[in-house]
């Protein structure tokens, strides 16, 4: 059976990719020599270029395999399309550098413009394929492509949030059958609503489910316990939400202890090693990037001297890592003593929760809007960086007034250093409000490692090319 995150389905993947390299590599020898040698700054070369035949193989491969690496083919860990480009782009980087190593201890006499010419065809034709294929999923030109059908068990807030999120993300393959819950309330209101739990095997067989999804608060723990038991039989995956997650501080993990797997529900956000990593990647990275950024910044400064009265930039009092207050350094992007106007766009939504950014903001300077839609206006927290305030990653700093509304559970996202980019802003920014959306940074709490915090910085270049979602 085929689906999009299925075995198949990354097989498939992967036979594409190998034969897109190797025609890219064919394409680059032929184009070598019959127009590329009409470049200026490109050597001349007279005869046909032959490209050794055991390249043909190991460049497929070790692109291949370094996409492996970086789980390129499990869809579910790149289901939005800039996580997907975001780590295609970091493994094409290294499966470069793998190949260039190649060259260098075996065929030397290869064309270097032919290289780099062929590693971007390559990379082009890798995102080409993706990129198509997640256009044509989306237009529904693939309705043979079979749907998981999913079933919920517990039609309460945590059910419907699964629901609601599954929805909002149509190319993940899944369609929700419905939900079954014992509330009689629920059975009469939602239509949505099959039955109690007790239907739960009857429901799997006539709608042939395929996953089924328990999402019971801890009082149901015995109706769990029967419902598992129930359909043990069947051919389905069942998974289970935990209700631990208003308990759970900073990351949860499973360990063992006196032989018995458990549930670490406060296990430290970052050790020591990571913590160490993870400052001297900060500074590294900082000091590479300040001589590019200081003309960028030099050029900017001057453009908002230009637009608008005012200093150029903009301090304001942020939370960050344990609660520690500091000043968070941006370029102004409002017209001066815009705070004092801050009660002119502040709103509440339905559930009566603060939202203090729209896209129509009368405060925002129009070098300001193209400064936001660009993330350009954060530039200058690089100081922060350097001053050890903030990381290059992280959750982003929140204001004061609005942490002193945060849930308990929302606190735990200062468990780690605040950052310039992060989790949220790769999968919302503005378009969905921070601290609405504490989840995406807990995610990244949960998460946390190096090469998770490369994979960010990758991704965050492409959202700031589409500019979505920032105002």
């Amino acid at each position: 059976m085929f689906r999009r995150f299925s075995a198949n389905f990354a097989v498939i993947s992967i036979f594409f990719d190998l034969s897109l390299v190797a025609i890219a590599l064919h394409i680059s020898s032929l184009l070598r020599t019959s127009v590329f040698n009409q470049l200026p700054l490109v050597q001349f070369i007279p005869d046909t270029i032959d490209i050794p035949y055991p390249l043909y193989i190991l460049f497929p491969l070790t692109w291949v395999i370094t996409l492996l690496i970086f789980s390129i083919y499990d869809g579910r860990k790149n289901l939005r399309v800039t996580a997907e480009l975001g780590s295609l782009t970091l493994a094409s980087i290294f499966s470069t550098i793998s190949m260039a190593g190649i060259l260098y201890l075996s065929f030397r006499d290869v064309s270097r413009f032919l290289f780099l010419f062929f590693v971007f065809l390559s990379f082009v034709f890798l995102i080409a394929w993706r990129l198509i294929f997640r256009l044509v999923f989306r237009w529904g030109l693939l309705n043979s492509v079979q749907r998981r059908r999913l079933l919920i068990l517990g039609a309460g807030k945590i059910g419907h949030r699964l629901a609601q999120n599954i929805q909002q993300m149509p190319y993940q393959g899944l369609g929700i059958i419905g939900y079954l819950d014992d509330d009689p309330e629920k059975q009469e209101n939602d239509p949505l609503v099959l039955g109690t739990l007790d239907y739960a095997r009857a429901i799997i067989e006539k709608y042939k489910v395929d996953d089924v999804v328990i999402a019971l608060p801890l009082s149901a723990h015995q109706r769990l316990t029967q419902v598992v038991s129930d359909i043990h039989d069947l051919p389905v995956r069942v998974w289970v939400i935990p209700d631990y997650f208003s308990m759970t501080l900073h990351h949860a993990s499973f360990e063992e202890l006196a032989g018995i797997p458990m549930l670490d529900l406060r296990a430290p956000a970052l050790s020591e090693y990571q913590r160490m990593i993870k400052r001297a990647f900060d500074l590294v990275m900082s000091m590479i990037s300040l001589p590019f950024l200081i003309p960028v910044m030099g050029l900017i400064s001057l453009a908002i001297k230009l637009d608008s009265k005012g200093p150029v930039f903009f301090t304001q009092d942020r939370v960050g890592e344990n609660g520690k207050l500091f000043k968070m350094i941006k370029f102004r992007t409002m017209i001066q003593d815009a705070e004092k106007q801050r009660h002119l766009v502040e709103q509440h939504d339905k559930d009566g929760r603060l939202i203090h950014k729209t896209p129509r903001d009368p405060r925002v300077t129009q070098l300001g809007k193209f400064l936001r839609r660009t993330s350009l206006d954060e530039l200058p927290q690089v100081i922060n960086v350097l001053k050890g305030e903030m990381s290059l990653v992280g959750p982003r700093p929140e204001m004061p007034y609005l942490v002193e509304q945060y849930e308990p559970w929302q606190r735990k996202r200062f468990a780690v250093p605040q950052g310039i980019t992060g989790w949220w802003q790769i999968n919302g920014r503005s378009d969905k409000p921070m601290h609405l959306h504490t989840e995406e940074d807990l995610y990244y709490v949960q998460h946390y490692s190096i090469w998770f915090d490369l994979q960010i910085i990758i991704k965050t270049l492409w959202v700031a090319l589409r500019g979505k979602g920032a105002y």
